[in-house]
């Protein structure tokens, strides 16, 4: 039977967890206090005599002088001290009414356990009174919200059937004309001053509320003045609409919206003082069927978000409320005393648990959904609101176990038949290392680091590190480590299995034009999977996938997110596999794998200069995803961040160019790049993606907060880290393993890079999770579209 204490564990939202009723810390002091009282209930005659006499003693303090019982209040009252102001809740304070067994002891060991209960009674409360506020104004707000866009989307209807009610119109007729007042001030000082949302501390320090009394919200409320509340768009504007003005709000998520705002930007700049003075109606603007499309997608994901927020704060309430029950049961267990009904009796009537306000907004977000976005459809709504887990299906696990035996006994196969011809020892020209080892180098990356990134979400799941809330992944789109264990193994013993089939058809007198035709076959099949449009083989999966690597290739036009950036990452230690796919596609695509002239792409200009390129492009697209968050959320570190990548492509260019000419001077140049680059990232990885080194902290040289127990795993990683950032110095060393083919030794080098990042992958999660837990968030913030702003603004 699994134990309380780790169902509780397994249950609470990880974000919360400093928030939720502290268990452990009860059951220790309980335990305490058990064994306190077995050293004191060690069998004596002096001690059983005055057992006996104390019990007369209080037995008699129970009548008063004239033979009447006594009030019987039970051994604990609960004090309540009302708050003296809105923003303060009710305090809740234990006083022990009857003397324990050993008086001193025992007595000490209660107030202990009490003091320690009432302070987590009043944390909970609290909490959830902060949250409760926090969500019951985001409903306020996003019902405004959806009024205005109902009167929009009214106004735009009947402006259409004045218009002849023609169902068929241009793109130029769906639009409402409506005035805004041209400000003084420009467009980039307005969007700074925007708010996404209204900050749930701003409204505590109003009220007077503050968690000083609580050291775990000291953390969250100095991190939480510190959110990124102010969104840098330059899509605002200011709508006049009967008689009231809304400034819409769409994020710049798209090239088309990113493009029209900065070139409104350039205009703006441009422009002279003269020309801004319109006159009192403004200038004209036009709300179309586009953007009133997005707005309401944007509050669509709003209530979304909000539902789910709701559905946390039950399951805060539901659980906190049965660790209550649980630990005071367990106190009268181990003191034999009727604490129970009395100490849950107050917490049932505590703020927490008979507050209803939570379930009011949930019901009225249910209907308000319902008839809004499901066309009074309850079932359809429920499957946004509270979508459902897929399913782990054991044939998973079985085809899992199925495959990777096919693949070892295929592998097995296949390195026996290579070392028998000889394919991967030193020769002048082996035309197998130059045209398949690619294929087969290529295919092996990318899985190796699939491969990895299950185990990645394995261990986020194990340590309770929510990787779906931080890469905002959708039920549909997530892949569970079986998932992505099943494709790698299915995948590799294709690729495994058509090596093998190449080199029996080379070993049995096949041309080798036709054992070519395999190989390029399938890269092709994959290429055909990985675009297919049906729903088969993970679409979702694969859709979404695309829609990353699209935002990663036009990121400076796309609005960057966490998985956006993560991705990008990834490819940054891709750059071996990127390279073999150029080399792959030249190769099939101009014929040469017809004429086995597999030196034609070597000797192409252009080729030569596309390598370039291609060791550049990952760190360009990470450079311009740090300069698209620095112009979003105007941080400076990002500009720092930035700079890494810049180092990186310098020494990406000078070991392409090492590479090629070999000179003394390019060494040289290609030490001092890549040494300097490599302190840079180094710092990065420790300091700012891993958080640690600090000096400072309780664990000497890591974070305060860790999420692994055994601390030597870090500073093994760190040592680890420092090791594989060096592997660059295999290009000046030209180190190789005996009788073997160099390339074998780049692959080698590049898994290694491979398996640094998977390292570096957890850590990055884990830094980025407890950063979340210490704002405790739980739910995404949506930007709203609608903002209504005063006349005096």
């Amino acid at each position: 039977m699994v134990k309380f204490s780790k169902q509780f564990e397994s249950q609470l939202i990880p974000e919360w967890k400093e928030a939720f009723l502290d268990y452990c810390q009860l059951k220790k002091e309980l335990n305490n206090f058990h064994l306190l009282n077995n050293i004191n209930n060690t069998p004596n005659k002096h001690q059983n005599g005055f057992s006996a006499h104390k019990y007369l003693i209080s037995s008699l303090r129970k009548y008063s002088l004239f033979g009447h019982h006594h009030r019987d209040h039970g051994p604990i009252q609960v004090h309540r001290k009302f708050a003296t102001s809105a923003g303060k809740g009710d305090m809740y304070e234990t006083e022990l009414l009857e003397q324990f067994d050993d008086a001193d002891a025992d007595a000490d060991a209660a107030k202990e356990f009490f003091a320690c209960l009432d302070q987590q009674l009043n944390k909970v409360n609290r909490f959830y009174e902060m949250k409760e506020r926090e969500f019951v104004e985001s409903g306020d707000s996003l019902i405004k919200q959806m009024n205005i866009l109902l009167e929009l989307k009214s106004a735009f209807k009947q402006q259409q059937q004045s218009k002849g009610g023609s169902s068929q119109y241009s793109k130029e007729d769906q639009s409402i004309s409506c005035t805004f007042p041209c400000e003084e001030d420009s467009v980039r000082s307005r969007a700074q001053q925007e708010d996404m949302q209204g900050n749930c501390t701003d409204d505590l320090e109003k009220n007077g509320m503050s968690f000083s009394d609580f050291p775990q919200f000291d953390e969250a409320e100095k991190s939480m003045e510190r959110e990124d509340g102010k969104l840098r768009t330059l899509s605002g504007r200011t709508v006049s609409f009967q008689g009231k003005n809304v400034k819409i709000n769409i994020p710049l998520t798209t090239p088309s919206r990113a493009i029209s705002a900065i070139s409104y930007l350039l205009k703006e700049d441009l422009i002279t003082q003269s020309s801004r003075n319109y006159g009192p109606e403004g200038g004209k603007i036009h709300l179309n069927k586009t953007k009133l499309h997005h707005a309401e997608k944007m509050i669509k994901g709003g209530f979304i978000e909000l539902y789910k927020g709701l559905e946390y704060l039950k399951v805060y309430r539901n659980l906190n409320m049965l660790a209550f029950m649980k630990i005071l049961k367990k106190y009268d267990k181990v003191t034999e005393k009727q604490i129970l009904p009395i100490y849950l009796k107050v917490v049932e009537t505590s703020y927490f648990n008979s507050s209803d306000k939570v379930m009011k907004l949930a019901d009225e977000i249910e209907e308000l959904f319902v008839k809004n976005f499901a066309q009074d459809d309850r079932t359809k709504a429920m499957k946004y609101l509270r979508p459902s887990q897929r399913k782990e299906s054991y044939t998973v696990t079985f085809f899992i176990g199925l495959l990777t035996g096919c693949l070892l006994a295929l592998f097995a196969g296949y390195v026996i038949m290579a070392h028998i011809t000889g394919l991967y020892r030193r020769q002048p020209n082996s035309v197998y290392m130059e045209t398949v080892h690619p294929i087969f180098s290529m295919f092996s990356l990318i899985f190796l680091h699939f491969f990895l990134y299950g185990c990645n979400i394995f261990a986020w799941r194990k340590t309770r590190i929510n990787y779906s809330f931080i890469f905002e992944l959708g039920p549909t789109k997530e892949l569970k480590f079986r998932d992505v264990f099943l494709i790698c193994t299915m995948a590799m013993t294709a690729v495994v299995g058509v090596m093998f089939l190449h080199l029996t058809m080379l070993t049995k007198g096949y041309s080798y034009a036709q054992a070519q035709a395999i190989a390029g076959l399938l890269l092709l099949v994959f290429l055909l999977i990985l675009f297919c449009p049906f729903n088969i083989i993970y679409r979702s999966s694969r859709y979404h996938f695309l829609c990353v690597v699209r935002n990663i290739v036009f990121s400076p036009l796309y609005k960057v997110v966490m998985l956006d950036f993560f991705m990008a990452d990834q490819l940054c230690s891709q750059v071996p596999m990127l390279r073999n796919l150029e080399y792959v596609a030249c190769y099939y695509i101009t014929g040469s794998y017809k004429a086995q002239d597999y030196g034609y792409c070597m000797r192409t200009k252009h080729y030569r200069d596309l390598a370039y390129a291609v060791s550049f492009l990952p760190y360009y697209w990470r450079a311009m995803q740090c300069a698209r968050r620095w112009f979003d959320e105007g941080k400076t570190s990002h500009l720092v961040n930035l700079g890494k990548y810049v180092s990186a492509m310098l020494a990406a260019g000078a070991k392409v160019a090492y590479e090629k000419d070999g000179g003394v001077g390019y060494l040289c140049l290609l030490v001092i790049i890549s040494s300097a680059a490599t302190v840079y990232q180094l710092y990065w990885d420790f300091v700012k993606d891993w958080g640690l080194l600090h000096m400072n902290s309780y664990n000497p040289w890591l974070r305060n907060e860790l999420i692994l127990r055994q601390k030597f795993i870090y500073y093994f990683s760190m040592g680890l880290n420092v090791i594989l950032r060096l592997a660059w110095l295999q290009t000046v060393l030209h180190s190789s393993f005996e009788k073997v083919d160099y390339r074998v030794t780049t692959l080698f080098l590049a898994a290694l890079e491979v398996l640094r990042r998977g390292i570096w992958n957890f850590y990055r999660l884990e830094n980025e999770h407890l950063n979340n837990a210490g704002k405790f968030r739980a739910v995404k913030t949506v930007p709203l579209p609608f903002h209504e702003v005063d006349e005096e603004e």
